[in-house]
């Protein structure tokens, strides 16, 4: 009989070896896109996160500091800040090798280059409770219906997410929406997906909001 742990170890190398296939597929993709489409496809991501209920009752938001090749949901954090509401953004921690959510009240002069040249919190900004999150911008390199997410291959967004409480929407382009996703047991399963073209709460089919 064939060890266990052998096969288990078998079947995620294999997960590991599609997420590096399908990783390099979307990068090409994502680099076929001009900066032009890329602002108007995120202006649209903003418009229809602005319309959803859990958007607009939320009163502690996550976002991030989004990356040339990510959707710009910037102006939706500035625009949180300015409702009174608070708002969290991902820092590193270096001693654990991971990311902690951290409360920003001006971005102008909390958030700095960090670690991996993302922009961050810096380190005087207060550690936010995850579990105090209502509703939370994901980032990723691919998404898929099912509510599943390609990230970098690092895990630390799943690590966060396996911790944090509130709504959990991927923020994609629809050139980021792919069939599946393989998973494995340390992949955190998105709420919704939100794209230009349409928003989709996490469902069997899922609904898709118009």
């Amino acid at each position: 009989m064939r060890d266990v742990h052998a096969i288990q170890g078998g079947r995620m190398n294999e997960i590991q070896l599609q997420k590096a296939a399908l990783r390099k597929d979307l990068r090409r993709l994502a680099a076929q896109h001009s900066a032009a489409e890329r602002a108007a496809a995120s202006e649209q991501i903003r418009q229809r996160l602005r319309a959803q209920p859990q958007w607009q009752q939320a009163r502690t938001v996550m976002g991030f500091v989004p990356m040339p090749e990510e959707p710009d949901i910037w102006p939706l954090v500035t625009e949180t800040l300015a409702a009174g509401k608070r708002v969290a953004l991902p820092r590193y921690d270096a001693a654990n090798d991971c990311y902690w959510a951290h409360e920003v009240k001006d971005c102008l002069l909390e958030v700095c280059p960090g670690y991996y040249g993302i922009g961050e919190p810096m380190a005087s900004c207060p550690r936010f409770d995850l579990k105090e999150l209502d509703f939370i911008m994901v980032p990723g390199l691919g998404f898929a219906a099912n509510g599943s997410r390609l990230g970098r291959g690092k895990g630390y967004y799943d690590h966060l997410l396996r911790q944090a409480g509130g709504w959990k929407c991927g923020v994609a382009f629809d050139w980021q929406i792919v069939a599946g996703i393989p998973m494995d047991g340390s992949d955190v399963y998105l709420d919704c997906i939100m794209t230009p073209s349409a928003g989709s709460s996490v469902g069997t089919p899922p609904p898709v909001v118009k």
